[in-house]
């Protein structure tokens, strides 16, 4: 080594195992680099996945988002088609929210969250946006239940909008189907003529629309036709009410003794559209 060292004569040899030493250096450099790229890879791979699933959940929670806001739409399109509705009503009116139905599939009723509290008393009218819902049949102090006029316990005083004559129309328990009764065989009536309340009785509120003709049959060997029709509320979709006063019935509870605080609370819960 040191002869090597100060003299130099080793550079032959060293030249040589140079040589040969190389090639080792490059396989050995080849693995190396190799091996790091594998790594890298499955580091890659991990790290891609991770961020996928990351975006994924990112993408479920905008859709998410995106579902809620086109369902806030669609319920305010649905208010705006409400209260637009009672600005056509001469009556005073309040919004009720749909929070539930009869347990009883047989029975046709809804439960709104409106109560005494806000005004509302037995006997009151049930609408929405394109038509007669019904009418409450009893009133608690926060909700209420309300009658359908499919149910076939109910019936509604109407008239045929284009000649005016003058009929009741029943429900069938069936949710899409009324039924006229007794129209003698040989009377005016067509397959879409519209049903509007007449407001004999003074339950509900005159001109309302309430179904259209669906199907006339006429039975030779019978005095009345078959005349079925379809309400033009939506009885099954609907999510917001309309509950109607009348003037005469806010001039009774305020004349009538004990009645005004009633009437007052109604007039404070929004009555008149609020």
């Amino acid at each position: 080594m040191v002869v090597d060292y100060k003299y130099n004569y080793l550079d032959d040899i060293h030249s040589s195992l140079s040589l040969i030493s190389t090639p080792i250096y490059q396989v050995s450099s080849t693995a190396r680099d190799l091996s790091d790229r594998v790594n890298n890879f499955f580091t890659g791979r991990e790290t891609l996945q991770r961020e996928n699933q990351s975006l994924k959940a990112q993408a479920l929670l905008l859709q998410h988002k995106v579902l809620r806001l086109a369902a806030l739409s669609a319920e305010n399109t649905r208010l705006r088609e409400l209260l637009n509705s009672s600005a056509l009503l001469d009556q005073r009116v309040i919004v009720a929210e749909l929070v539930g139905v009869a347990p009883d599939s047989s029975a046709h009723q809804i439960i709104l969250g409106k109560g005494t509290n806000s005004g509302v008393f037995v006997g009151q009218p049930v609408v929405d946006a394109e038509g007669l819902v019904g009418q409450v049949i009893e009133a608690g102090s926060g909700s209420s239940r309300a009658l359908l006029i499919t149910d076939n316990t109910h019936s509604v005083p109407v008239l045929v909008n284009r000649s005016g004559l003058r009929a009741i129309l029943a429900g069938t328990d069936h949710v899409n189907e009324l039924e006229l009764l007794h129209i003698p065989d040989t009377t005016d009536i067509r397959v879409g003529d519209l049903l509007v309340t007449s407001g004999l009785g003074q339950r509900f509120p005159a001109g309302y629309p309430v179904a259209f003709v669906s199907a006339v049959e006429h039975d030779p060997g019978q005095s009345f036709a078959r005349i079925k029709a379809t309400p033009t509320a939506s009885l099954s979709k609907a999510q917001h009410f309309l509950l109607v006063f009348s003037p005469e019935r806010l001039l009774s509870e305020s004349s009538g003794p004990g009645n005004a605080a009633v009437t007052q609370r109604a007039q404070e819960a929004g009555v008149n559209g609020r």
